[in-house]
């Protein structure tokens, strides 16, 4: 399964300037996951971005019907997930944090970008009051979540 090939290869493998990014695909072929990540070590890693996308399969339902499915199944975070908004015309649901943990003034919240062919990407995102910018935070995930993630975004 991916997310047991994930964590094996992701075990003996450390990012560098030469090799930032870890991509993984499964042994059919049906995924592929590509983890961007600050740190990596035994336990788990710090993520800046996780993607996982449809080599050769192709996801059941509807794009609200994978978003919903998304939301319910996703539990290896901080905080729980709901449906915001989908995009029709550019066929992407946005989910987020149900209640964006509060940090240092602001607050921080998971976001996942739910394409109708599968592709999924997560990452975590700081904002504070009046300054209207988001910012890309790191986020940390033990190896057993980040396999639990891969296994729901895929299911």
């Amino acid at each position: 399964m991916l997310d047991e090939i994930l964590l094996e290869k992701l075990a003996n493998w450390r990012p560098d300037t030469a090799n930032p990014t870890l991509d993984v695909i499964d042994t059919p072929g049906n995924w592929r996951v590509t983890v961007e990540p600050q740190a990596v070590d035994r336990i788990g890693a710090d993520l800046h971005r996780l993607t996982v996308r449809p080599v050769n399969a192709v996801p059941r339902g509807s794009l609200r019907d994978q978003a919903e499915r998304l939301a319910h199944q996703v539990t290896g975070l901080l905080e729980p997930l709901r449906l915001v908004e989908i995009d029709e015309p550019l066929a992407v649901a946005q989910l987020r944090s149900v209640a964006p943990a509060p940090h240092a003034g602001g607050v921080r919240y998971y976001e996942v970008e739910r394409h109708a062919d599968g592709t999924t990407h997560l990452g975590r995102f700081e904002t504070h009051p009046g300054e209207g910018k988001r910012q890309s935070i790191p986020f940390s995930l033990t190896q057993e979540a980040l396999g639990k993630i891969v296994r729901d975004f895929t299911s």
